[in-house]
């Protein structure tokens, strides 16, 4: 049997893998996934599909090999083309219909602007902070024109008091999203639009704490510091579970207690690993038995870039896991736009609290990014920033490579930071100050740390800095490395 490989680089808007050791044409593979993908209700009637040219760029394959597949499922009546050269989902599938090819698919069909970034944070010449996106990319006259359609054409009854999921209008076009590139399996009925994963997490903690919830369980290391505090705040414990090479430590979980498990599985913070399928199953199989729940933070899931695209857990157990998304990585944390896809049985809860907290998020940016989405805006600007962030990530590594060899870089593949692994001896406490005497901002891994022990290591956040900053950084760290190691 062949070896199974997904090697064939990132399906930027559409989450498909190809397999080419199995013998079956590479169309075929795209015509089924694709048409499992319509038949499991993840692909929606009118939902646009991404222009030839740019699947197959993501895929590694020529254009026609994917002409050929949107032609046999134009023929089978299940894409259609219109004019303008657009395709779009011709069908819908049925409830019913599209549980039964959930579960049958296993088997059936499973085969840049101009404006440079700043460099410099508040005292230090080069800040390698995490967690920010280049907002001075902010795609801002796409979204103006997603502003005045809003404006112009909302009939006056969206500017109500809405329900606390949010308005109809975006939870589809979320959905829509999130099941044509992330694989889940998510219902308009089960989203809640949030300001942010800060208020998401914090709704959610609420909900689990008066339900009964005595203990929730967080990677270790783990940068959430919102949920740490806000679990404690309600009264829960919190316990770290160990990381490793790959994400988080799957035979530590039966050892802890948890009724709630929060996970970046799809690029692990900080040390970018991504969980296996059989690590997400074995999670799943964890949740079922206790009967607890997964709080996926798909925190950076659009930027990949040496890797093929890995689907998010919700759609492997909807029932088990809430997802939670956020514009703050894509387009800019300022939006305080979020959304969290929950399970059917906490959604009336999680609705509920919602209101309580603030009566509901802006409509008209709610209807703003749903224009956004629906327009195909979102994903264009993507594909222009994934190659933005890949340069900034090759100029980091590159810079390492001259100047610090002995450091380990992990987690490369994807996101926008890399975290690099000190060799045995050299302190991290001692580094970070050394790095902040020569005017260069960089945090260490241990303060992320729970309880595990751990090997010391650094963060490069890249996103903000322009590919000559970095240089510049990595340059004045390995001279605080060499104080460090003088002394």
């Amino acid at each position: 049997m062949g070896r199974l490989r997904t090697d064939s680089g990132p399906a930027e808007d559409l989450l498909i893998e190809l397999d080419r050791d199995a013998g079956v044409p590479l169309h075929r593979q795209i015509e089924a996934s694709i048409r499992a993908s319509i038949r499991a209700g993840r692909l929606r009637a009118g939902a646009s599909l991404p222009p030839s040219r740019t699947l197959a760029a993501g895929l590694g394959v020529s254009r026609g090999v994917v002409v050929e597949a949107y032609q046999q499922l134009v023929a089978e009546g299940y894409l259609a083309s219109r004019s303008g050269g657009y395709t779009q989902v011709a069908v819908s599938m049925p409830p019913a219909a599209a549980g039964a090819a959930v579960s049958g698919a296993a088997t059936s069909d499973s085969v840049a602007s101009t404006a440079q970034p700043a460099a410099r944070g508040a005292g230090f010449r080069i800040d390698f902070g995490y967690g920010r996106t280049d907002v001075s990319q902010f795609p801002r006259a796409a979204w103006l024109r997603s502003v005045r359609t809003v404006l112009t054409t909302t009939p006056n009854d969206r500017f109500v008091y809405l329900d606390g999921r949010g308005v109809p209008e975006l939870r589809q076009a979320l959905c829509d999203y999130l099941n044509r590139v992330r694989g889940t399996l998510a219902d308009p009925g089960n989203v809640v639009v949030c300001n942010g994963y800060g208020q998401g997490i914090s709704l959610l903690i609420q909900v689990l704490a008066r339900r009964g919830a005595r203990r929730i369980a967080m990677e270790d290391p783990s940068s959430d510091d919102d949920a740490r505090v806000l679990a404690a705040a309600a009264g829960l414990d919190v316990v770290g579970i160990p990381v490793g090479p790959d994400g988080v430590r799957v035979d530590a979980l039966d050892l802890v207690d948890a009724d709630a498990l929060v996970l970046t599985p799809s690029h692990q913070w900080p040390t970018g690993g991504v969980l296996p399928a059989a690590a997400r199953a074995e999670v799943i199989r964890w949740a079922r038995r206790r009967g607890a729940i997964v709080i996926e933070d798909d925190y950076d899931a659009e930027y990949r870039y040496d890797r093929s695209p890995v689907g998010a857990m919700q759609g492997l157990a909807p029932e088990h896991v809430v997802y939670c998304g956020t514009a703050s990585k894509t387009l800019a944390p300022g939006l305080r736009l979020g959304w969290m896809v929950v399970p059917a049985h906490l959604v009336a809860d999680v609705a509920a609290a919602k209101l309580l907290a603030d009566r509901g998020s802006s409509v008209i940016d709610q209807l703003t990014f749903a224009d956004f989405l629906g327009r195909g805006e979102f994903d264009r600007h993507l594909r222009r920033m994934r190659p933005v962030y890949r340069r900034r990530r090759d100029a980091l590594l590159e810079a390492l490579r001259t100047h610090l060899p002995d450091l380990r870089p992990a987690g490369i593949a994807a996101g926008q930071h890399v975290v690099a692994w000190l060799p045995p001896g050299l302190d991290e406490a001692a580094v970070v100050a050394a790095a902040a005497r020569h005017g260069l901002a960089i945090q260490g891994v241990g303060r992320f740390r729970i309880a595990a022990a751990g090997p010391g290591g650094l963060i490069f956040g890249y996103a903000i800095l322009g590919e000559s900053a970095i240089a510049e950084g990595v340059a004045l760290l390995a001279a605080a490395i060499r104080d460090v190691r003088g002394s």
